[in-house]
């Protein structure tokens, strides 16, 4: 048999059998998924458990009760998006497509959060347009929805929004769970990884904490919004999942967690559909008590606020 026969051999086997046994493989944890140029970059999250909720007796606002805690068991892979969903992103979006979302937006005025007319994620009271590297403010449940249908269109994958369960435990990072926070115990240890309402919020007139708290002991060293990945990411490679803007998340919202709330890492949706859907994570103006993986955030699907975006998930079935 000639030398030539063998190589031809080789490299037949080299082109077309790999690709079929790569087609069954599912992309290993850690990797980082693109599936168009201006897509947006995705992290492989591992399966594994978790206690979902938490019983505190330090809650500020014993009305929003995070508990029973649950074990939630999830055993696939998935793939989230590696920092939220940012300005330049849903551009594309809403440009390819026409998409006209609300032309109001809840915003911080010095005085207190008013639905201001034309503003919106275009305009998210920022006093300057926001940034394409910026995640996108004042972005509804409903737009992430449509964002998401063109995206899926777009690439022919399978895109939705994390459950809570998924975005507690990525938000966790493969960590115990016994933390009050995501990085630990310690308030002041936010802004190695989360963009929070912190000193640095004091350095501009008026101060644009919105609510009568005292920031956090830190400095991230942003007033306002962070850029996308600005601080350090989590365990699991995801950027942002604490502060920077409230994360919209696929569940309805009810407290306490019910008797049939899904274990296996879906979603809760509830008989009758939803009135309020979760949202997670807070924002860079929240107080510090709502900067935990564990609170629950409940707002209409058509809410917009200044501090209000998305991140995106992808199934790898």
């Amino acid at each position: 048999m000639s030398k030539a026969f063998i190589t031809a051999i080789i490299l037949y086997l080299a082109v077309f059998s790999t690709p079929a046994i790569a087609a069954g493989t599912l992309p290993k944890p850690g990797s980082v998924l693109k599936d168009c140029p201006t897509c947006p970059e995705l992290v492989v999250i591992p399966p594994g458990s978790f206690t979902q909720g938490r019983e505190r007796n330090d809650v500020a606002e014993p009305v929003r009760y995070e508990g029973p805690p649950h074990l939630v068991k999830i055993g696939y892979s998935f793939a989230v998006g590696k920092t939220e969903v940012t300005t330049g992103q849903f551009k594309e979006f809403a440009d390819a497509t026409g998409y006209v979302a609300n032309d109001t937006c809840n915003i911080w005025n010095g005085n207190g959060i008013t639905q201001t007319p034309n503003t919106g994620w275009r305009n998210p009271g920022y006093g300057r347009p926001p940034a394409d590297n910026e995640p996108g403010g004042c972005l509804s449940w409903n737009d992430a929805d449509a964002y998401i249908k063109w995206l899926s269109a777009k690439t022919g994958k399978t895109y939705r929004l994390l459950t809570e369960s998924e975005w507690e435990y990525t938000a966790r990072a493969g960590t115990s769970g016994t933390s009050l926070y995501a990085w630990g115990d310690k308030a002041e240890d936010a802004c190695k990884t989360a963009n929070v309402a912190d000193l640095s919020s004091k350095k501009v007139k008026p101060p644009i904490i919105p609510r009568p708290f005292p920031p956090v002991n830190c400095d991230d060293g942003f007033p306002f919004i962070a850029p996308a990945g600005s601080l350090q990411p989590n365990a699991y490679g995801v950027y942002d999942m604490i502060g920077s803007l409230w994360e919209w998340v696929a569940d309805c919202y009810v407290m306490p967690y019910p008797a049939n709330t899904p274990t296996d890492g879906s979603a809760y949706l509830g008989p009758d559909g939803c009135n309020r859907r979760v949202s997670k994570g807070a924002s860079w103006s929240a107080d510090i008590n709502r900067q935990i993986p564990t609170f629950r955030g409940r707002d209409p699907v058509t809410l917009t606020s200044q501090i209000f975006g998305f991140r995106i998930a992808r199934d790898l079935k």
